[in-house]
């Protein structure tokens, strides 16, 4: 018991992680719904331009964490091509933001962004490092999209405000990727015996089959004893002796309990007893 109770200590002493995901409902409600493209993207404007998020593709890390890959385009208009933007995150197993990444591709031309890792120096709050660290993230990213963009002398309103568009795409993910916790399931008695479902097969006990006849006898009403058929043992002859028939109590009438057989024979004998009694006693009185 001592050592089950030291393992459920330092069980709860270590922080539990679970399944990290991303939450797609909570993601298309931020972004306006997924009524686009046949409820597979959301489209919302920015810097009245139009934009167009498509559902993320999600992937397991190996270190138990989570690779999310959204494709973001710019919507254009009827008769130009639109442009595409991707953005990559990569998130540990408690949640925590690791890198990102992100490229667009502009009438052939591709921007890629550096690698950005959240490192110790990134964050410098105390209070929510984590939060922090992917602040600082999102803000190198974007200024580093922003800087390659101007390089190629883009002007197009739409064009210029896609690192924006990316940056609210960013934000939205973030706060849509949680981690469900793994809790212990906690053992409802620590002491006294095992319940049959928690032993071995070998060990449990056997289940009582009931007979169908034995349960059928057993079911049928007890038979009144007939009279005049219990007996008695008697210690002297070592015998059973059979008991008369006893009626109940009746007030209102005389006793019907039966007579032994040769009632006439006895009670002429225990007459002329008496009556032999009376007579010396009359004779020893009148002397």
């Amino acid at each position: 018991m001592k050592f089950i109770a030291l393992f459920l200590a330092l069980l709860s002493a270590v922080p539990a992680f679970g399944e990290v995901e991303i939450n797609i409902d909570k993601l298309g409600t931020s972004l306006g719904g997924w009524k686009a493209r046949k409820g597979k993207a959301a489209e919302y404007e920015i810097s009245e331009s139009l934009y167009r998020t498509y559902q993320p593709e999600t992937s397991p890390s190996p270190d138990g964490g989570i690779f999310v890959s959204i494709r973001i385009d710019h919507v254009r208009g009827f008769m130009a091509s639109d442009d595409h933007a991707s953005l990559e995150l990569s998130f540990a197993n408690d949640g925590t933001l690791v890198t990102a990444q992100s490229s667009l591709a502009l009438q052939g031309r591709t921007i890629s962004s550096e690698l950005i890792k959240g490192g110790a120096s990134a964050s410098t709050s105390v209070a929510a490092p984590y939060v922090d660290r992917a602040v600082k993230i999102g803000t190198d990213l974007v200024a580093d999209l922003s800087t390659k963009l101007l390089r190629e002398k883009i002007v197009e309103p739409g064009r210029v405000s896609f690192p924006a568009a990316i940056r609210h795409n960013y934000n939205l993910i973030y706060q849509s990727v949680q981690v469900k916790a793994d809790q212990p399931a906690m053992p409802t008695e620590t002491t006294g015996a095992k319940p049959p479902e928690s032993l071995p097969e070998d060990l449990k006990p056997a289940e009582k089959t009931e007979d169908p006849a034995a349960a059928a006898e057993d079911k049928k009403p007890e038979e009144p004893a007939k009279p005049g058929t219990k007996t008695v043992f008697d210690a002297h002859t070592k015998k059973e002796v059979p008991l008369p028939e006893m009626n109940p109590y009746n007030g209102n009438g005389a006793p019907r309990t039966p007579l032994p057989a040769n009632t006439t024979a006895e009670m002429l004998g225990v007459g002329k007893e008496a009556l032999k009694i009376a007579r010396d006693v009359v004779k020893k009185e009148m002397k």
